[in-house]
Protein backbone atom coordinates (compact mmCIF):
# COMPACT_ATOMS: atom_id res chain seq x y z
CA UNK A 1 0.00 0.00 0.00
CA UNK A 2 2.34 2.61 -0.99
CA UNK A 3 -0.44 5.39 -0.51
CA UNK A 4 -0.50 5.07 2.60
CA UNK A 5 -1.43 8.86 4.24
CA UNK A 6 -2.15 9.24 7.68
CA UNK A 7 -4.07 11.97 9.29
CA UNK A 8 -1.87 13.46 11.70
CA UNK A 9 -5.07 15.45 12.51
CA UNK A 10 -6.12 12.72 14.37
CA UNK A 11 -3.61 12.27 16.73
CA UNK A 12 -2.28 15.59 19.84
CA UNK A 13 1.00 13.32 20.13
CA UNK A 14 4.35 14.72 18.38
CA UNK A 15 4.22 14.40 15.23
CA UNK A 16 6.12 11.57 14.94
CA UNK A 17 4.89 9.02 17.35
CA UNK A 18 1.58 10.30 15.37
CA UNK A 19 2.81 8.64 12.24
CA UNK A 20 3.87 5.42 14.28
CA UNK A 21 0.61 5.37 16.55
CA UNK A 22 -1.69 5.55 13.22
CA UNK A 23 0.56 2.60 11.18
CA UNK A 24 -0.20 0.95 14.30
CA UNK A 25 -3.89 1.63 14.10
CA UNK A 26 -4.08 0.83 10.68
CA UNK A 27 -2.21 -2.30 11.20
CA UNK A 28 -4.77 -3.66 13.78
CA UNK A 29 -7.77 -2.43 11.97
CA UNK A 30 -6.07 -4.38 8.84
CA UNK A 31 -5.65 -1.41 6.63
CA UNK A 32 -2.58 -2.55 6.35
CA UNK A 33 -1.84 -6.01 6.23
CA UNK A 34 1.64 -7.99 6.59
CA UNK A 35 4.20 -7.50 3.59
CA UNK A 36 2.92 -4.19 2.77
CA UNK A 37 4.94 -1.62 1.22
CA UNK A 38 5.10 2.12 3.09
CA UNK A 39 5.54 5.10 1.30
CA UNK A 40 9.06 6.24 0.56
CA UNK A 41 9.91 8.70 3.25
CA UNK A 42 10.73 11.92 1.30
CA UNK A 43 7.49 11.01 -0.37
CA UNK A 44 5.23 10.61 2.31
CA UNK A 45 6.75 13.95 4.02
CA UNK A 46 5.74 15.86 0.81
CA UNK A 47 2.34 14.50 1.32
CA UNK A 48 1.70 15.05 4.72
CA UNK A 49 3.15 18.62 4.83
CA UNK A 50 6.06 17.68 7.64
CA UNK A 51 9.67 17.72 7.52
CA UNK A 52 12.00 14.74 6.12
CA UNK A 53 13.26 14.36 10.02
CA UNK A 54 9.71 13.86 11.10
CA UNK A 55 8.48 11.08 8.73
CA UNK A 56 12.21 9.30 9.53
CA UNK A 57 11.39 9.32 13.33
CA UNK A 58 8.39 8.02 12.52
CA UNK A 59 9.62 5.13 10.45
CA UNK A 60 12.10 4.21 13.08
CA UNK A 61 9.81 4.42 15.96
CA UNK A 62 7.56 1.79 14.19
CA UNK A 63 10.55 -0.38 13.82
CA UNK A 64 11.42 -0.31 17.39
CA UNK A 65 7.62 -1.47 18.33
CA UNK A 66 8.75 -4.49 15.18
CA UNK A 67 5.84 -2.88 12.85
CA UNK A 68 7.99 -2.60 10.09
CA UNK A 69 11.66 -3.04 8.55
CA UNK A 70 14.00 -1.67 5.74
CA UNK A 71 14.71 -3.76 3.33
CA UNK A 72 17.93 -2.34 1.46
CA UNK A 73 16.78 -1.10 -2.03
CA UNK A 74 13.97 -2.25 -1.34
CA UNK A 75 11.53 0.09 0.86
CA UNK A 76 9.92 -0.15 3.86
CA UNK A 77 7.26 -3.29 4.84
CA UNK A 78 5.22 -4.30 7.15
CA UNK A 79 5.96 -7.24 9.21
CA UNK A 80 4.00 -7.83 11.48
CA UNK A 81 1.26 -7.48 13.88
CA UNK A 82 1.76 -5.44 17.27
CA UNK A 83 1.83 -7.38 20.48
CA UNK A 84 -0.56 -6.51 23.12
CA UNK A 85 0.81 -4.45 26.00
CA UNK A 86 1.60 -6.05 29.16
CA UNK A 87 -0.70 -5.75 31.96
CA UNK A 88 0.93 -3.70 34.60
CA UNK A 89 2.72 -5.70 37.52
CA UNK A 90 2.80 -8.34 35.14
CA UNK A 91 6.12 -10.19 35.13
CA UNK A 92 7.49 -11.86 31.84
CA UNK A 93 6.87 -15.21 31.29
CA UNK A 94 9.08 -18.56 31.29
CA UNK A 95 11.01 -18.32 28.49
CA UNK A 96 10.24 -14.46 28.24
CA UNK A 97 12.90 -12.09 29.05
CA UNK A 98 12.23 -7.76 28.73
CA UNK A 99 14.77 -6.00 27.07
CA UNK A 100 17.24 -4.84 29.28
CA UNK A 101 20.59 -3.01 27.52
CA UNK A 102 22.68 -0.10 28.45
CA UNK A 103 22.83 1.95 25.56
CA UNK A 104 26.16 3.33 26.85
CA UNK A 105 27.95 0.63 26.34
CA UNK A 106 30.02 -0.37 22.52
CA UNK A 107 27.82 -3.51 22.28
CA UNK A 108 29.47 -6.00 19.39
CA UNK A 109 26.14 -7.32 17.37
CA UNK A 110 24.36 -10.13 18.85
CA UNK A 111 23.95 -13.36 17.18
CA UNK A 112 20.45 -14.22 16.20
CA UNK A 113 21.09 -17.56 14.15
CA UNK A 114 18.93 -20.05 15.51
CA UNK A 115 22.02 -22.92 14.81
CA UNK A 116 24.33 -20.50 16.91
CA UNK A 117 22.10 -19.75 19.50
CA UNK A 118 21.18 -23.65 20.11
CA UNK A 119 24.67 -24.45 19.35
CA UNK A 120 25.19 -21.87 22.53
CA UNK A 121 22.76 -23.59 24.49
CA UNK A 122 23.81 -26.63 23.88
CA UNK A 123 28.04 -25.42 25.55
CA UNK A 124 25.61 -24.07 28.70
CA UNK A 125 23.56 -27.45 28.91
CA UNK A 126 26.49 -29.89 28.96
CA UNK A 127 28.10 -27.50 31.35
CA UNK A 128 25.51 -27.63 33.83
CA UNK A 129 25.91 -31.21 34.38
CA UNK A 130 28.62 -30.48 37.04
CA UNK A 131 26.07 -27.59 38.15
CA UNK A 132 27.11 -27.91 41.95
CA UNK A 133 30.62 -28.05 41.43
CA UNK A 134 30.32 -25.16 39.59
CA UNK A 135 28.79 -23.36 42.86
CA UNK A 136 31.63 -23.76 44.91
CA UNK A 137 34.66 -21.77 45.92
CA UNK A 138 37.42 -22.46 44.12
CA UNK A 139 41.41 -21.10 44.07
CA UNK A 140 41.74 -17.64 42.40
CA UNK A 141 43.13 -16.81 38.77
CA UNK A 142 41.48 -19.99 37.05
CA UNK A 143 41.85 -24.05 36.67
CA UNK A 144 44.58 -25.76 34.60
CA UNK A 145 42.00 -26.49 32.17
CA UNK A 146 40.74 -22.75 32.02
CA UNK A 147 44.42 -21.97 31.85
CA UNK A 148 44.65 -24.13 28.39
CA UNK A 149 41.73 -22.67 27.28
CA UNK A 150 42.93 -18.91 28.09
CA UNK A 151 46.06 -19.86 26.43
CA UNK A 152 44.49 -21.20 23.47
CA UNK A 153 42.74 -18.06 22.93
CA UNK A 154 45.57 -16.04 23.26
CA UNK A 155 47.42 -17.32 20.59
CA UNK A 156 44.96 -15.70 18.31
CA UNK A 157 47.23 -12.89 19.38
CA UNK A 158 50.26 -14.67 18.52
CA UNK A 159 50.50 -14.62 22.83
CA UNK A 160 52.44 -17.91 24.22
CA UNK A 161 53.10 -16.87 27.86
CA UNK A 162 53.30 -19.98 30.45
CA UNK A 163 50.57 -20.80 32.49
CA UNK A 164 52.16 -18.84 35.79
CA UNK A 165 51.70 -15.63 33.76
CA UNK A 166 48.36 -16.13 32.96
CA UNK A 167 44.89 -15.22 35.03
CA UNK A 168 41.38 -15.81 34.96
CA UNK A 169 39.67 -12.52 36.17
CA UNK A 170 36.02 -11.52 36.56
CA UNK A 171 36.26 -8.67 33.80
CA UNK A 172 38.53 -6.56 32.40
CA UNK A 173 37.55 -3.84 34.92
CA UNK A 174 38.71 -5.52 38.10
CA UNK A 175 41.36 -6.63 36.39
CA UNK A 176 42.52 -3.12 35.41
CA UNK A 177 41.61 -1.97 39.28
CA UNK A 178 43.83 -4.41 40.26
CA UNK A 179 46.45 -3.51 38.13
CA UNK A 180 46.36 0.21 38.73
CA UNK A 181 46.15 -0.74 42.77
CA UNK A 182 49.75 -2.36 42.45
CA UNK A 183 51.25 0.24 39.95
CA UNK A 184 50.16 3.50 41.53
CA UNK A 185 49.08 5.39 44.88
CA UNK A 186 46.44 8.03 45.16
CA UNK A 187 47.54 11.68 43.90
CA UNK A 188 50.37 9.98 41.46
CA UNK A 189 49.62 10.14 37.49
CA UNK A 190 48.90 7.69 35.14
CA UNK A 191 49.05 8.39 31.10
CA UNK A 192 46.69 7.43 28.71
CA UNK A 193 45.31 8.89 25.46
CA UNK A 194 43.76 12.04 25.43
CA UNK A 195 40.49 11.13 24.45
CA UNK A 196 40.40 7.86 26.16
CA UNK A 197 37.72 4.59 27.47
CA UNK A 198 35.68 6.44 30.25
CA UNK A 199 36.11 3.02 32.47
CA UNK A 200 39.51 3.63 32.49
CA UNK A 201 38.65 7.43 34.00
CA UNK A 202 36.18 6.16 36.60
CA UNK A 203 38.60 3.75 38.20
CA UNK A 204 41.43 6.36 38.37
CA UNK A 205 38.76 8.13 39.64
CA UNK A 206 37.57 5.79 42.41
CA UNK A 207 41.66 5.36 43.39
CA UNK A 208 42.23 9.02 43.76
CA UNK A 209 44.85 8.88 40.55
CA UNK A 210 45.64 11.53 38.29
CA UNK A 211 45.21 10.57 34.48
CA UNK A 212 47.08 12.48 32.19
CA UNK A 213 46.26 12.98 28.18
CA UNK A 214 48.65 12.61 25.63
CA UNK A 215 48.46 14.42 22.18
CA UNK A 216 47.26 11.74 19.36
CA UNK A 217 48.09 11.78 15.40
CA UNK A 218 46.21 9.54 13.03
CA UNK A 219 48.33 6.69 14.31
CA UNK A 220 47.72 6.91 17.96
CA UNK A 221 49.69 8.64 21.25
CA UNK A 222 52.64 10.88 20.12
CA UNK A 223 55.82 9.07 21.20
CA UNK A 224 57.78 12.38 22.01
CA UNK A 225 54.72 13.75 24.09
CA UNK A 226 54.82 10.31 26.38
CA UNK A 227 58.83 10.99 26.58
CA UNK A 228 58.09 14.70 27.77
CA UNK A 229 55.80 13.44 30.00
CA UNK A 230 57.75 11.07 31.40
CA UNK A 231 60.84 13.29 31.90
CA UNK A 232 58.74 15.73 33.71
CA UNK A 233 56.32 14.15 35.68
CA UNK A 234 57.48 10.86 36.47
CA UNK A 235 54.25 8.69 35.75
CA UNK A 236 53.62 5.44 37.10
CA UNK A 237 51.72 3.82 34.37
CA UNK A 238 50.60 4.21 30.52
CA UNK A 239 47.16 2.92 29.98
CA UNK A 240 46.34 1.98 25.75
CA UNK A 241 43.46 0.65 23.96
CA UNK A 242 45.33 -0.11 21.14
CA UNK A 243 43.18 -1.95 18.70
CA UNK A 244 39.92 -0.34 17.49
CA UNK A 245 40.36 2.26 20.12
CA UNK A 246 37.13 3.13 22.03
CA UNK A 247 35.83 5.62 20.85
CA UNK A 248 37.94 6.74 18.09
CA UNK A 249 38.56 3.15 16.17
CA UNK A 250 42.13 4.14 15.87
CA UNK A 251 44.42 0.79 15.69
CA UNK A 252 47.90 1.97 16.34
CA UNK A 253 50.34 0.49 13.77
CA UNK A 254 53.17 -1.56 14.48
CA UNK A 255 56.05 0.29 14.08
CA UNK A 256 54.08 3.24 16.53
CA UNK A 257 53.88 0.65 18.86
CA UNK A 258 57.48 -0.37 18.98
CA UNK A 259 58.80 3.37 19.18
CA UNK A 260 55.60 3.69 22.51
CA UNK A 261 57.87 0.45 24.02
CA UNK A 262 61.19 2.00 23.25
CA UNK A 263 60.05 5.08 25.27
CA UNK A 264 57.96 3.00 28.35
CA UNK A 265 61.74 0.66 28.38
CA UNK A 266 64.03 3.60 28.25
CA UNK A 267 61.50 5.38 31.11
CA UNK A 268 60.81 2.17 33.14
CA UNK A 269 57.05 2.45 32.68
CA UNK A 270 55.09 -0.17 32.91
CA UNK A 271 51.83 -0.27 30.15
CA UNK A 272 48.54 -1.72 30.59
CA UNK A 273 47.68 -3.02 27.18
CA UNK A 274 43.48 -3.13 27.44
CA UNK A 275 43.23 -5.30 24.36
CA UNK A 276 39.13 -5.08 24.36
CA UNK A 277 39.14 -5.43 20.64
CA UNK A 278 42.06 -7.08 20.17
CA UNK A 279 40.24 -10.70 18.68
CA UNK A 280 38.11 -8.58 16.59
CA UNK A 281 40.55 -7.94 13.68
CA UNK A 282 40.92 -10.97 11.65
CA UNK A 283 44.79 -9.74 10.90
CA UNK A 284 45.41 -7.60 14.08
CA UNK A 285 48.35 -5.85 15.05
CA UNK A 286 50.94 -7.59 17.48
CA UNK A 287 50.03 -6.56 20.61
CA UNK A 288 51.87 -4.49 22.77
CA UNK A 289 52.65 -7.51 25.20
CA UNK A 290 54.05 -9.24 22.44
CA UNK A 291 56.70 -6.32 21.87
CA UNK A 292 57.60 -5.69 25.56
CA UNK A 293 56.23 -8.85 27.15
CA UNK A 294 58.41 -7.74 30.41
CA UNK A 295 56.67 -4.21 30.63
CA UNK A 296 53.12 -4.92 29.82
CA UNK A 297 49.80 -5.78 31.63
CA UNK A 298 47.84 -7.65 28.81
CA UNK A 299 43.98 -7.93 29.62
CA UNK A 300 42.08 -9.68 27.13
CA UNK A 301 38.85 -9.22 27.83
CA UNK A 302 35.89 -11.35 26.23
CA UNK A 303 32.95 -8.79 26.41
CA UNK A 304 33.38 -7.81 23.35
CA UNK A 305 34.52 -10.34 21.02
CA UNK A 306 32.44 -13.74 23.31
CA UNK A 307 29.67 -11.75 25.64
CA UNK A 308 29.76 -9.46 28.28
CA UNK A 309 27.57 -11.32 30.32
CA UNK A 310 30.70 -14.25 30.95
CA UNK A 311 31.98 -11.34 32.95
CA UNK A 312 35.83 -12.89 31.89
CA UNK A 313 38.80 -11.92 31.20
CA UNK A 314 42.73 -13.18 30.64
CA UNK A 315 45.23 -11.54 32.25
CA UNK A 316 49.11 -11.84 31.17
CA UNK A 317 51.15 -10.34 34.05
CA UNK A 318 54.69 -9.35 33.32
CA UNK A 319 56.51 -12.26 34.76
CA UNK A 320 55.23 -14.59 37.41
CA UNK A 321 56.74 -12.66 40.13
CA UNK A 322 54.41 -10.15 39.42
CA UNK A 323 51.18 -12.35 39.47
CA UNK A 324 51.44 -13.05 43.39
CA UNK A 325 50.72 -9.52 43.89
CA UNK A 326 48.26 -9.54 41.50
CA UNK A 327 46.28 -12.71 42.31
CA UNK A 328 46.12 -10.77 46.37
CA UNK A 329 44.72 -7.75 45.05
CA UNK A 330 41.86 -9.50 43.07
CA UNK A 331 41.38 -12.15 45.46
CA UNK A 332 40.60 -9.63 48.59
CA UNK A 333 38.16 -7.36 45.96
CA UNK A 334 36.47 -10.11 44.29
CA UNK A 335 37.33 -14.27 45.98
CA UNK A 336 37.53 -15.15 42.14
CA UNK A 337 36.15 -15.16 38.52
CA UNK A 338 32.28 -17.40 38.70
CA UNK A 339 33.42 -21.10 37.59
CA UNK A 340 29.95 -21.24 35.88
CA UNK A 341 30.62 -18.64 33.12
CA UNK A 342 34.57 -19.05 33.05
CA UNK A 343 33.52 -23.24 32.67
CA UNK A 344 31.34 -21.68 29.98
CA UNK A 345 33.80 -19.57 28.23
CA UNK A 346 36.50 -22.68 28.21
CA UNK A 347 33.54 -24.68 26.76
CA UNK A 348 32.62 -22.75 23.88
CA UNK A 349 36.69 -22.09 23.30
CA UNK A 350 37.35 -26.09 22.97
CA UNK A 351 34.19 -26.37 21.38
CA UNK A 352 34.53 -24.12 18.87
CA UNK A 353 31.43 -22.02 19.44
CA UNK A 354 33.58 -18.78 20.36
CA UNK A 355 35.46 -18.76 17.33
CA UNK A 356 31.83 -19.02 15.21
CA UNK A 357 30.79 -16.54 17.69
CA UNK A 358 33.70 -14.03 16.62
CA UNK A 359 33.02 -14.91 12.58
CA UNK A 360 29.63 -14.04 13.11
CA UNK A 361 30.44 -10.49 15.30
CA UNK A 362 33.11 -9.91 12.11
CA UNK A 363 31.00 -10.27 9.50
CA UNK A 364 27.69 -8.51 10.66
CA UNK A 365 29.89 -5.58 11.92
CA UNK A 366 31.40 -5.42 8.43
CA UNK A 367 28.06 -5.52 7.01
CA UNK A 368 27.16 -2.43 9.56
CA UNK A 369 30.14 -0.81 9.09
CA UNK A 370 29.29 -1.20 4.59
CA UNK A 371 25.97 0.83 5.98
CA UNK A 372 27.15 3.55 7.38
CA UNK A 373 29.79 4.10 4.28
CA UNK A 374 26.89 3.85 1.97
CA UNK A 375 24.44 5.92 3.71
CA UNK A 376 26.63 9.03 5.50
CA UNK A 377 27.97 11.83 3.90
CA UNK A 378 31.48 11.45 3.17
CA UNK A 379 33.96 12.60 5.79
CA UNK A 380 31.57 12.41 8.14
CA UNK A 381 32.34 10.02 10.65
CA UNK A 382 35.66 7.74 11.50
CA UNK A 383 35.54 3.90 11.81
CA UNK A 384 37.38 0.92 11.10
CA UNK A 385 35.61 -2.00 8.92
CA UNK A 386 35.54 -3.99 11.74
CA UNK A 387 34.71 -1.27 14.85
CA UNK A 388 31.42 -1.27 16.51
CA UNK A 389 31.30 2.14 16.51
CA UNK A 390 31.49 5.57 14.57
CA UNK A 391 33.07 8.58 15.63
CA UNK A 392 31.41 11.42 14.68
CA UNK A 393 33.06 15.09 14.76
CA UNK A 394 30.36 16.96 14.25
CA UNK A 395 29.79 19.91 11.78
CA UNK A 396 28.58 23.04 13.05
CA UNK A 397 26.02 24.74 14.51
CA UNK A 398 25.73 21.10 15.81
CA UNK A 399 26.77 20.79 19.18
CA UNK A 400 27.24 17.61 21.17
CA UNK A 401 24.50 17.46 23.13
CA UNK A 402 21.89 18.14 20.49
CA UNK A 403 22.87 15.39 18.15
CA UNK A 404 22.72 12.95 21.49
CA UNK A 405 19.56 14.46 21.62
CA UNK A 406 18.48 14.44 18.49
CA UNK A 407 19.14 10.77 17.74
CA UNK A 408 17.38 9.29 20.90
CA UNK A 409 14.52 8.30 18.84
CA UNK A 410 16.59 5.95 16.86
CA UNK A 411 17.28 3.13 19.61
CA UNK A 412 21.03 2.92 18.87
CA UNK A 413 23.55 3.92 21.58
CA UNK A 414 25.22 7.61 21.21
CA UNK A 415 27.45 9.26 23.98
CA UNK A 416 28.54 12.80 23.36
CA UNK A 417 32.77 13.07 23.76
CA UNK A 418 32.48 14.34 27.59
CA UNK A 419 32.46 11.37 29.06
CA UNK A 420 36.22 10.08 26.74
CA UNK A 421 38.05 13.48 27.28
CA UNK A 422 40.41 13.56 29.84
CA UNK A 423 41.82 16.82 29.96
CA UNK A 424 40.68 19.99 28.79
CA UNK A 425 36.85 21.36 26.68
CA UNK A 426 35.62 18.19 24.88
CA UNK A 427 35.21 18.53 20.95
CA UNK A 428 31.49 18.50 19.74
CA UNK A 429 31.88 15.04 19.17
CA UNK A 430 29.93 11.50 19.82
CA UNK A 431 30.57 7.90 19.54
CA UNK A 432 27.47 5.78 17.70
CA UNK A 433 27.02 1.86 18.46
CA UNK A 434 25.94 -0.31 16.34
CA UNK A 435 25.71 -3.38 18.14
CA UNK A 436 23.51 -4.51 20.76
CA UNK A 437 20.14 -5.84 20.31
CA UNK A 438 19.68 -3.59 17.33
CA UNK A 439 18.62 -5.27 13.57
CA UNK A 440 20.45 -4.31 10.67
CA UNK A 441 16.80 -2.79 9.51
CA UNK A 442 16.55 -0.29 12.44
CA UNK A 443 20.96 0.43 12.22
CA UNK A 444 19.64 1.14 8.32
CA UNK A 445 16.75 3.65 9.95
CA UNK A 446 18.72 5.18 12.29
CA UNK A 447 22.13 5.80 9.57
CA UNK A 448 19.46 7.43 7.54
CA UNK A 449 17.98 9.50 10.16
CA UNK A 450 21.39 10.55 11.24
CA UNK A 451 22.66 11.26 7.57
CA UNK A 452 19.85 14.00 7.14
CA UNK A 453 20.55 15.72 10.81
CA UNK A 454 24.27 16.27 9.40
CA UNK A 455 23.29 17.58 6.10
CA UNK A 456 21.35 19.87 7.73
CA UNK A 457 21.25 22.01 11.16
CA UNK A 458 19.82 21.30 14.40
CA UNK A 459 17.01 23.97 13.96
CA UNK A 460 15.56 22.39 10.43
CA UNK A 461 15.76 18.39 12.48
CA UNK A 462 13.58 19.56 14.54
CA UNK A 463 11.25 21.93 13.33
CA UNK A 464 8.49 19.80 12.46
CA UNK A 465 8.84 17.34 15.96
Amino acid sequence: MADWTPDLALSDKPRYLAIADLMEEDIRAGRLTLGDRLPPQRRLAERIGVDFTTVARGYVEAQKRGLVESRVGQGTFVTGTPKPARRAGHAPSRGERAEIVDLSMNLPPEPDDPALIERMQDGLAEVSRDLVALLRYQGFGGSPADKDAASAWLGRRALVPSQERIFVTPGAHPALLGILTLLARPGETVLCEAITYPGIRSIAAQLGLRLQGLPMDGEGIDPDAFAEACRTGAPKALYLNPTLQNPTTLTIPEARRAAIANVARRFNVPIIEDDAYGFIPAHGVPPLAAIAPDLTWHVAGLAKCIGAGLRTAYVVVPDARSGWPFAAALRAANVMASPLTVALATRWIEDGTADTLLRFIRAETGARQLLAAEILPAGSFRADPMSFNLWVELPEPWTRSAFVGHMQATGIGVVASDVFTVDGAPPEAARVCLGGPVDRSRVRGALEYMAHALEGSPALATAFL
